[in-house]
């Protein structure tokens, strides 16, 4: 498989997916720990989308610039602190275990924080493989990454059974140590010379209006907005689907949030062979699909299994939109302009997620999970169809 060649073959790479795939596993752990401690001091699903709010909201604000450090700075460097930070901040909730608002704005930072690794190490990719090998690359990234995500909350199901939250949260902070540690094993990576004399400020307007002035990227960007802003408030759903539609406990909960990493570990699987037979933008819509169809049809679902298969088909669609859009990214993206790209990028679907979980869970409140499911989905699809139009459009031209 390609994939495995891309990791026997570049050591530096291989450092890179181990260590992101560490760091996800306890993120993972973590995240679900969160949501369950917060879901049962509160019991209300507002407190919740304010927690996944701080999470992806938060660093949206700000990826106009989280992508500059990057495109300044030597990404090894860059990646190696913010593991460190991270580290920190994970340890600090796990010791207080702090009342919720203290615990929004350290979950805030801490996204902060992550907002600017990803797109360092996103951006570090195209230095650390040929550009042939970036199908590959990124499927074996995700597969490793998500796959480890997957596995994440079904072993915090089994945690659950011996420890508490605080010792979830600790086990969590050890992996961003970890993966710091592989990290500095990473050849350096600097960035170019041409932002030398140049502000920072500067440079964030310079990534914000590239992305506007290239089509391409901007109808991506749109579409991937939209799609997020509708389907992001799963995560949200999920617990309420689980406990109240379908009378499962917080195992049963831990489960649900595990179908859509599994998903992704399939997907992932296949695209390292047949990536290569799409062109990216297509790809994309397939993925934009396939994952809001997922949403639409878990709104159906009656049973804890069937709600788990339906979210491992929309983690399909998900790996799909993944390599697709990282993949087109780094083509067409000058590497001096990568960086921001993907701050950019990805703190825009920050945004969308913040306003899902926003809306979403007001419409939660309002109705029931079963209802926000639908809604989602068909939300998406429409969202897809918008994006398949403009990208026609665009080939024709």
């Amino acid at each position: 498989m390609g994939s495995v060649r891309v990791l026997r073959g570049r050591r530096g790479f291989r450092r890179l997916v181990v260590a992101r795939g560490v760091s996800f596993l306890g993120d993972s752990l973590g995240l679900v720990a969160l949501l369950l401690f917060v879901e049962a001091e509160t019991g209300a699903a507002l407190a919740v989308a304010l927690l996944l709010l701080a999470g992806d909201f938060t660093p949206g604000l700000f990826g106009a610039f989280a992508g500059v450090v990057g495109d300044r700075v030597d990404l090894r460097k860059v990646m190696v602190g913010c593991d460190l930070a991270q580290g920190v901040l994970v340890l600090a909730m796990a010791v207080v275990l702090p009342p919720l608002p203290v615990l929004l704005v350290l979950v805030a930072v801490r996204s902060l924080v992550a907002q600017v690794f990803q797109a360092s190490s996103r951006s570090a990719v195209p230095a650390l493989v040929a550009d042939e090998e970036l199908e590959a690359a990124n499927s074996a990234l995700g597969g490793w990454t998500y796959g480890l995500d997957a596995v994440g909350p079904l072993i915090a199901a089994a945690l659950f059974l011996v420890l508490d939250v605080r010792g979830i949260l600790l086990i969590d902070a050890a992996t961003f140590f970890v993966s710091a540690v592989l990290l500095w094993g990473l050849p350096s990576l600097p960035p170019s010379n041409e932002h030398s004399g140049t502000s920072v400020l500067a440079n964030a307007k310079e990534g914000l209006g590239y992305i506007w002035r290239t089509r391409a990227v901007r109808v991506i960007g749109l579409g991937f907005f939209a799609v997020v802003a509708f389907s992001g408030v799963d995560d949200v759903a999920m617990v309420f689907l689980a406990k109240d539609e379908l009378r499962g406990g917080d195992s049963a909960a831990a489960v649900l949030y595990a179908g859509v990493g599994i998903g992704l570990v399939a997907g992932y699987a296949l695209l390292t062979k047949q990536a290569t037979r799409f062109a990216m933008p297509v790809l994309l819509i397939v993925g934009f699909a396939i994952s809001s169809l997922g949403n639409l049809f878990t709104g159906f679902a009656w049973a804890i299994w069937a709600a788990l298969a339906l979210q491992t088909i929309r983690g399909l669609g998900i790996a799909a939109l993944d390599v697709a859009i990282n993949t087109h990214l780094q083509r067409v993206v000058p590497a001096a302009m990568l960086g921001r790209v993907f701050g950019n990028l990805y703190g825009a679907i920050g945004l969308a997620a913040g306003l899902s979980y926003v809306f979403g869970g007001l419409l939660l409140e309002h109705t029931d999970a079963r209802t926000t499911f639908i809604a989602a989905g068909a939300g998406g699809l429409l969202a897809t169809a918008a994006t398949a139009i403009s990208l026609a459009r665009r080939a024709r031209q």
